[in-house]
């Protein structure tokens, strides 16, 4: 079944190579989905221009890779490509968590998949500031738009009028319009999940609160997501599975509002490990916390093995 698995994830991340996305079918009860590689700069490449080719995020791969620099990489430089993820804890449509600038959408199964699962994922881009953050919060799509008009707010008009960028009230569909080619407007009034006119900005917080994809993105997106869909904004800084008895953790930087207020504070990192070893009757555990505070500071999102467990044998009697 897992070879099954794999093949059909590798077919349709080929074919969902153009969409900027990757689609991955996976097995009920598993949480851990992709794989990390390798990539090897060639001369004149840069971070921008790698993550749109290799459907990551910006932000993504600057984490992944502190110590190469992303404007300017040396040729010959191998550099961490971070393409496994661990599922959140929601695993129904949308899910975006904040912290790790990804989008998750997870189809609904149909009979025939028994207990097979799919889920498609997408780097975006989030709220910029406190001013602007992209709030969390549970909501659904109540409205689809292909070439959508958009309608500035007076927040974002008086922002570019300071600047001497004076905005019209409507930017019609077309190559200035920052909402590209498809939006989907969510149950919170003033938010969308849309394209964008300038990919490059994709992965980063950049946005007045919306949350954007590629172009080619939100083109599959769009297609795929039915109105109604449920849509959970969530801040997720740490996120935990078990894979093959390792407990592996995947550690993000917290929106910039909430690091300011935690400071140091790794008690949910602790809360995330503890919630995953609590089965103290059936196995034994290992924990590294050694290699789980590391990963929390490096903050890398490179999923990390930091405990390992094993099935208590049952007591000898002498």
């Amino acid at each position: 079944m897992k070879i099954y698995i794999n093949i059909i994830f590798v077919i349709t991340l080929l074919s969902t190579h153009l969409a900027h996305s990757a689609t991955y079918t996976y097995q009920l009860g598993e949480n851990i989905i992709g794989e990390i590689y390798t990539h090897t700069i060639k001369e004149g490449e840069y971070f921008l221009q790698l993550a749109q080719d290799l459907q990551v995020g910006f932000q993504e791969l600057v984490d992944a890779n502190h110590d190469v620099d992303p404007w300017i990489p040396e040729a010959g430089e191998i550099i961490t490509i971070p393409a496994q993820y661990i599922l959140p804890k929601i695993q129904k449509g949308i899910v975006i968590n904040l912290a790790e600038l990804r989008l998750y959408y997870f189809h609904a199964p149909k009979p025939e998949d028994g207990e097979l699962r799919s889920v498609s994922t997408y780097a975006v881009s989030v709220g910029k500031s406190e001013q602007w953050s992209t709030p969390q919060v549970a909501t659904y799509i109540s409205a689809k738009h292909k070439k959508p008009n958009w309608y500035p707010p007076e927040s974002i008009r008086k922002e570019h009028e300071e600047n001497n960028d004076p905005l019209p009230r409507v930017v019609p569909p077309g190559p200035d319009n920052p909402l590209g080619d498809y939006s989907l407007r969510l149950g919170l009034a003033g938010y969308l999940i849309h394209g964008t006119n300038v990919p490059e900005g994709i992965g980063m917080r950049v946005t007045h609160g919306c949350i954007r994809l590629h172009p080619k993105g939100i083109e599959r997106l769009f297609t795929d997501v039915p109105i109604k869909t449920a849509v959970n904004i969530v801040n997720y800084p740490y996120k935990a599975a078990w894979k093959d008895d390792q407990l592996l953790l995947e550690a993000h930087s917290e929106i910039e509002e909430q690091a300011l207020a935690s400071s140091s504070n790794l008690t949910e990192f602790v809360q995330t490990i503890i919630a995953h070893t609590q089965d103290v009757s059936q196995y034994d555990y290992q924990i590294s916390w050694e290699k789980g505070y590391e990963a929390a500071r490096n903050k890398t999102g490179v999923p990390i093995a930091i405990s390992s467990r094993h099935i208590k044998l049952p007591d000898t009697v002498n």
